[in-house]
């Protein structure tokens, strides 16, 4: 890959660089922003700032509009939108209001139209997929996600980029359109070396468990470049009924080798109530393990913090580590069990090498980077 001050050859670039923040997003762009502004300067091409002012107000009768305040004819626009914070709010007739994925996704829209057609091109940077667990049918029902991509191709975005996506099989909704599915792993591993420097990564000590069969493929990547053993759990459903949109678990069923003395790693997508990560901790430390991590790539914690504080209090986890691709709670980030994974840097090589149409391959698929991390510790 590229040094960062090659990006910034303003002879090779696709066209002039632009990022948006669609509101809730500005955490993140702005850390994004920070990066490239750096790596300009650097390359001798100066910048204040890639960020474009932007905004989404909304009338007293709750409907919105998006504004651009400046010009964006002919840049490379980014637009960095997070569908999954739930802390911005709005006055609906004197009520407030929290923005669902569907307020955000309609932001996003309203801001690529904002835009009028005069960018060079579009790029939507959507970390949390929105509709991505609406992805498939069990029954009569929509295929949210299917539809936003088909409309976000509709309005000539070229680029969709996400992370860790329920199911990144929904982009053969749009087969035409370019569609990366990243993980966020190096970054994972390299922030465990940080804050765990105790950690002993071989079999002996150490072992990969799957939190359910659709997160096999998550962790069974994380088995094969740690070179460790990988369990699983598999979750028995009622599926006589409903609770909160899901057929609630009955159980957690081990598969896989003892962890009796050995660290656990358990890498998921999403903590929203914690539940299936707790119950898990709790099996893994009655089977006898040593230490509990868990990973996930949103770190929502919809149903508070207050169980998983219990259970570090008494040791069924160690600690849970998170990105901070989507909004999290502040006082998640003052827990001294939660590690924050940071991604800005990461995304911004991505962005920076997109705008000067080079290969992101490597940058998809870590596995040289991993080898390296692991090696610098003598593994």
């Amino acid at each position: 890959m590229a040094e960062s001050n090659e990006f910034f050859d303003l002879e090779s670039c696709v066209a002039e660089l632009g990022i948006l923040a669609v509101p809730g997003a500005e955490e993140l762009a702005s850390k994004i922003n920070r990066h490239l502004v750096e790596w300009a300067a650097k390359a001798g091409n100066p910048r204040d700032t890639f960020l474009i002012d932007c905004a989404c107000p909304r009338f007293q009768s709750g409907d919105a509009k998006g504004i651009i305040n400046s010009t964006v004819r002919g840049k490379d626009l980014y637009f960095v939108v997070d569908p999954g914070n739930y802390s911005i709010t709005y006055k609906l007739f004197g009520v407030e209001n929290h923005l669902s994925p569907d307020d955000h996704y309609a932001n996003l829209k309203r801001l690529i139209q904002a835009a009028s057609g005069k960018g060079h091109r579009i790029t939507v940077i959507m970390p949390s997929l929105y509709g991505g667990r609406q992805h498939r049918r069990a029954a009569r029902e929509s295929l949210d996600c299917a539809v936003a991509l088909q409309e976000l191709q509709a309005m000539n975005v070229t680029n969709i980029i996400t992370f860790d996506a329920h199911d990144p099989r929904m982009q053969n909704a749009v087969p035409l359109m370019g569609f990366d599915n990243i993980m966020p792993t190096y970054q994972v591993l390299k922030t465990m070396f940080a804050h765990l420097p105790d950690l002993k990564l071989d079999p002996k000590h150490f072992m990969v468990i799957s939190p359910d069969e659709g997160a096999i493929n998550r962790n069974m990547y994380y088995s094969s470049v740690l070179g460790v053993q990988l369990g699983m759990f598999y979750k028995r459903r009622d599926y006589s009924r409903v609770v909160n949109g899901r057929n609630p678990i009955i159980a957690h069923e081990y598969l896989g080798e003892s962890v009796e003395g050995k660290d656990v790693f358990i890498a998921d997508d999403i903590i929203a109530s914690g539940e299936s990560i707790l119950d898990i901790a709790y099996e893994m430390k009655k089977r006898g393990a040593n230490r509990v991590f868990g990973n996930v790539t949103y770190a929502l914690f919809t149903g508070g913090l207050e169980s998983f504080d219990e259970a570090y209090e008494k040791g069924y986890i160690s600690a849970v580590l998170g990105t901070n691709l989507t909004y999290r709670l502040p006082e998640l980030q003052k827990r001294e069990w939660f590690y924050e994974v940071d991604m800005s840097k990461y995304i911004a090589y991505i962005i920076a090498a997109i705008n000067h149409d080079q290969s992101v391959s490597t940058l998809i698929d870590p596995h040289e980077k991993i080898q390296a991390l692991l090696r610098a510790h003598g593994l």
